[in-house]
């Protein structure tokens, strides 16, 4: 790990993903078209534990391979605004690709690629605006 790169800024930039994720596949928002997007009647997932478990250690590595990309220099703005190019040329991206084999709608691209930009913007603003 870089040096300047703090493991507790990782650990709660990584939080981005329930703030944001908690509203975005919510009712309020894209539950009912994602779920027909993907051709889900239900949400009836794994054990919550193990799923909220494993999605943060998910996030957690991803914001330690984005602080290493970072650096130590860039500032709140700079950071949202690498961490959102991030999100839609790696992350996204590869959604669309796999979405494409897999014959998934452009609707269910849209609301998961549009869930990790905004996640990795979230995560590049609060690497950035993290005190060194």
């Amino acid at each position: 790990m870089p040096s300047g790169i703090s493991w507790v800024s990782i650990l709660v930039a990584a939080l981005a993903t329930f703030v944001i994720g908690g509203p975005w596949y919510s009712p309020a928002l894209f539950l009912k078209p994602w779920q027909r997007a993907m051709n889900m009647a239900d949400t009836k997932g794994g054990h919550p534990v193990r799923v909220f478990g494993l999605a943060y250690l998910f996030s957690v590595a991803s914001c330690a391979l984005l602080a290493c990309l970072m650096g130590p220099d860039m500032g709140i703005l700079e950071g949202m605004r690498f961490g959102s190019i991030v999100g839609a040329a790696f992350v996204a991206a590869s959604f669309g690709i796999n979405y494409q084999f897999a014959n998934r709608s452009l609707a269910a691209l849209l609301i998961d690629g549009g869930f990790h930009i905004l996640q990795f913007s979230a995560f590049g603003a609060v690497l950035g605006a993290w005190p060194k």
